[in-house]
């Protein structure tokens, strides 16, 4: 029988070790995005011997006269816009489901919940034809305005199970005060639910940041394209030549995602965990 200290040794090794397997793409791709085109494939090794910067200059300037400085912009708004959507319409309807009286509640909150076992794709065709007769394509609309109508289910289900978890004393206290529905969510409830808040807009940054499928559907001017878009702009306008450009802005692509994990992380736990008690 191995010690303790041997158990704890080799699972932290095994954790350790898988965790190195699975970055190392990543460390690659940011090694790569240092060397010269014609070394990335020959030259063995993460750290770069010949180490240039070429490819962060040249791949700032952008492809197609639209500079990354624009794909970053349009970008942000996107998730800007997508996270005020989804604070504002999520957080109401999971109030209403959570603490509110109505006709067909149970129904309709079963029917929300059908709806994350819908493939995403099943609508697609529906969607694109509502889009275009709206002449929303090739904006932002059709991916932003949809988050202020609570279409995440997964956001409503995580805040309603975040405010069952509440007392209901709080609502009693507010009630007997005076504080209409509208008072008692602004006043008790919503300052409460930070955590499911926080976790809302890390997983819609996240989420809508790293979404390509969308893009892809409904941009098609390269002054509206997003970050992810402009990255697949590289291999097909520039072909391995653009290797370099795309690995470089591919690893500056990730820095958001990576800030937002790093100082956020005990939040996005916390708001996981905590909407679950009772």
């Amino acid at each position: 029988m191995l010690s303790l200290n041997s158990r704890k040794f080799l699972f932290h090794f095994f954790i350790i070790a898988g965790a190195i397997l699975m970055l190392y793409p990543v460390f690659w791709m940011i090694s790569s995005s240092f060397k010269p085109t014609e070394l990335i494939f020959k030259e063995a090794g993460l750290w770069p011997k010949d180490f240039t910067l070429a490819h962060y200059v040249k791949g700032w300037a952008g492809v197609a006269r639209t500079t990354f400085t624009t794909f970053y912009l349009n970008t942000f708004i996107m998730v800007g816009l997508a996270i005020i959507g989804n604070l504002i319409s999520c957080t109401l309807v999971g109030y209403a489901f959570a603490r509110l009286e109505f006709r067909f509640k149970k129904t309709l909150f079963a029917c929300m919940l059908l709806t994350l076992m819908i493939p995403h794709h099943v609508i697609v065709i529906p969607q694109y034809i509502i889009f275009n007769e709206l002449e929303w394509i090739d904006t932002l609309l059709p991916i932003v305005v949809p988050k202020f109508f609570a279409v995440d289910a997964f956001f409503i289900f995580l805040i309603v199970q975040f405010i069952r978890a509440l007392p209901r004393d709080l609502d009693e206290a507010a009630r007997v005060d005076g504080c209409g529905p509208f008072q008692t969510f602004w006043r008790i409830i919503l300052p409460l639910t930070q955590p499911a808040l926080v976790t809302v807009t890390l997983f819609t940054f996240m989420w809508t940041w790293n979404d390509f499928f969308s893009q892809l559907l409904y941009l098609n001017s390269a002054k509206n394209f997003t970050v992810t878009l402009a990255l697949r702009m590289f291999i097909d306008a520039e072909g391995e030549s653009g290797l370099g450009s795309l690995f470089a802005m591919s690893t500056l692509s990730i820095i958001p995602i990576f800030l937002v994990f790093v100082f956020f992380q005990k939040y996005l736990v916390e708001g996981i965990a905590t909407s679950g008690l009772k």
